[in-house]
């Protein structure tokens, strides 16, 4: 065990990442902020949203007292709203609860919205030096390949076995370079498509020894991906463009967003309280959430005449330089720059 994190740690300082911006602060609230932006994430994706986002929200107390919409509207085009919905009311808490200042007690951490046990984790190591194991996809994947841990990481058998080795494998000091070699092996050299020449682990992986690298860990079971459509309206009248506030929470929750209608529907203007034609059709596009494929179909219309009364509440007409400055999903903002 000694062994194992001694080698990652040693890699780490020649071989690891340096120079990342989360990694030049012990501020817990940066160190919070870049580990809810790389779920699901990409480093390189996630370098410019981290700045920016930093620039506009240095602190907890910022970020509580901004309004959600500008919130969303600086985490647009990263994906997985609701990381940004929990991490605008985790700050809230944190300031009702904590005085604006981000708590060091593990459990404190766990209970605010948004933050599981590896992620508390990691801004505990990171922030406060505490010993504490992290058990993200990454981290996953090469457990499970080093000890040949068999089954889906997925399953909760399977996932209490990996607690368990990632708990045992803890270093008595260096817990914080430990921690990034640990994430950095797993996105750089262990991955799906691992280099395992590149890797300080390989003679003791079971996986690499046992010529079952391809094969851990399993993958999870595979069903059908559903495909689903929509229509999405583009209406235009006087060089505005109409906007919904889309629910609280499901897809794209608090964000601004085209109208939708079923893609047969021959009248779509009249469910809206609105006249026009149709003008010249935008491509399909193809959006992929993480249990089902949407296909959108762009339909644009320019508006004659309103109905006062008769639209759905929450809409509002905005120009289009506007408009794209407001909290968008990623497929709408797509097809409001076709138009721009």
């Amino acid at each position: 065990m000694k062994d194992f994190s001694q080698r990652l740690i040693e890699w780490q300082k020649h071989h690891g990442r340096h120079g990342l911006p989360w990694q030049q602060t012990r501020d817990p609230y940066s160190v919070w902020l870049s580990e809810i932006m790389l779920q699901q994430t990409q480093v390189s994706s996630v370098i410019p949203y981290y700045q920016r986002f930093l620039a506009r929200f240095p602190d907890i107390s910022t970020l509580a007292a901004a309004s959600q919409d500008e919130v969303l509207a600086h985490w647009s085009g990263l994906g997985y709203y609701a990381r940004g919905r929990n991490l605008h009311r985790a700050a809230q808490v944190v300031v009702a609860q904590h005085g604006g200042i981000f708590p060091s007690d593990p459990e404190w951490v766990v209970a605010l919205p948004g933050i599981g046990r590896s992620t508390a984790a990691a801004i505990l190591a990171f922030s406060f030096g505490q010993r504490r194991a992290i058990l993200d996809g990454n981290v996953k994947r090469v457990l499970a390949r080093c000890f040949g841990i068999a089954g889906y990481p997925g399953t909760k058998a399977v996932e209490n076995r990996l607690w368990h080795q990632a708990d045992a494998l803890l270093p008595e000091s260096g817990i914080e370079i430990y921690t990034q070699a640990l994430m950095d092996l797993g996105a750089t050299v262990c991955t799906r498509k691992p280099s395992c020449d590149d890797c300080p682990l390989g003679s003791v992986c079971v996986a690499y020894n046992e010529k079952r690298v391809a094969e851990l860990p399993e993958p999870k079971p595979r069903k059908p991906m559903p495909q689903k459509e929509t229509a999405m309206l583009v209406l235009l009248r006087q060089g505005e463009v109409y906007l919904e506030k889309r629910p609280p929470t499901g897809i794209w929750g608090g964000m601004w967003s085209l109208p939708e209608a079923p893609v047969m529907e021959t009248d779509s203007l009249a469910r809206f309280g609105m006249a026009g034609a149709e003008v010249s059709p935008l491509p399909e596009r193809q959006h992929s959430f993480t249990h089902f494929r949407l296909r959108i179909v762009p339909r644009v219309f320019e508006v004659t005449a309103l109905q006062p009364g008769l639209r759905e509440p929450g809409g509002l007409w905005l120009t289009l330089a506007d408009a794209m400055g407001a909290a968008l999903p990623k497929p709408v903002r797509e097809i409001l720059k076709v138009l721009v």
